[in-house]
């Protein structure tokens, strides 16, 4: 596997992983921080904090996609977006900046705003001309699994051999893309915990990580605070999941997963570290 993961002009030493991808919500209604960070400067100032407790990416997101939410329109995500993405790449130059869309004129504009990378729940599916814009601006992507849509993907999801068939869905998306354009070094793929799926498919997922190594793409999990972790542990209150996330995050570094996707980076890169130090991630080739 390449120990570089490019991202337009900029470039991650994967060698470092885990990496920790702090999560910023410019949002009214996610499900766990909507409506902390909708004022610019309150976000700015939450993505420099991160930062400076050991985030490597922060990941913008203006539209909420957690189970039950509608889309936003394109307008409203580029105002809740843009001026967060073009104070903080002038704060911090080195900073690499995810945009979390689905829409190409959404990503297109934060692209030429200073980001360099594209988290795409739909990976790449939901609008035709978004893989062109990825391309164009030589970002990275974020290729996720999703069955059904934000709105309708908690309704009794169903899968066969959820492992087999997420890998499968992972594999084509990566071959279709990298037609279009996308640079084979800039693939990121995600298997969508939380995503249409159900507790049990989302516990199997974790367990399983390490079988995603077989794309042979850095492997980002994003699991932090969610239901699942409640519905294991009864806690309703995502932010009352901390040590729940820990535990699965502490799995996922085990299983070499390289770049994990937090809302307590502090606390995330402690478990990185214990993990590592004690040595039973196994080594990547």
């Amino acid at each position: 596997m390449k120990q570089q993961l490019i991202c337009s002009s900029k470039k991650i030493d994967l060698a470092q992983a885990p990496l920790l991808m702090g999560i910023l919500n410019a949002t009214p209604d996610s499900f766990s921080d909507g409506g902390k960070y909708l004022k610019p400067l309150d976000a700015v100032e939450h993505a420099l904090r991160m930062i400076d407790e050991g985030a490597h990416l922060i990941d913008i997101g203006g539209e909420s996609t957690r189970p039950g939410s509608k889309p936003v329109p394109v307008d409203e995500q580029k105002k809740r977006v843009l001026p967060v993405i073009e104070a903080l790449v002038k704060k911090h130059k080195k900073i690499v900046v995810s945009i979390d869309t689905q829409d190409s004129q959404v990503a297109n504009a934060a692209l030429a705003a200073g980001a360099s990378m594209v988290n795409d729940i739909s990976a790449l599916q939901n609008d035709p001309e978004m893989a062109a814009v990825c391309a164009k601006h030589k970002a990275a992507v974020v290729l996720m699994h999703m069955q059904k849509t934000p709105e309708t993907m908690q309704e009794n999801p169903r899968y066969v051999d959820i492992v087999s068939e997420v890998k499968s869905f992972l594999q084509s998306r990566i071959e279709a893309v990298e037609k279009v354009g996308i640079v084979p070094e800039s693939i990121v793929v995600d298997v969508g915990i939380g995503f249409g799926k159900s507790v049990n498919h989302n516990l199997v997922l974790v367990r399983e990580m390490s079988q995603f190594h077989a794309l042979r793409k850095p492997l980002l999990a994003g699991l932090s605070r969610k239901s699942f972790i409640g519905k294991v542990l009864n806690i309703d209150d995502p932010s009352e999941r901390l040590i729940g996330t820990a535990a699965a995050t502490a799995w996922c570094v085990a299983g070499n997963v390289q770049i994990l996707r937090v809302h307590d980076v502090k606390e995330m890169k402690q478990v990185a570290q214990v993990i590592q130090a004690i040595g039973v991630g196994r080594q990547v080739n």
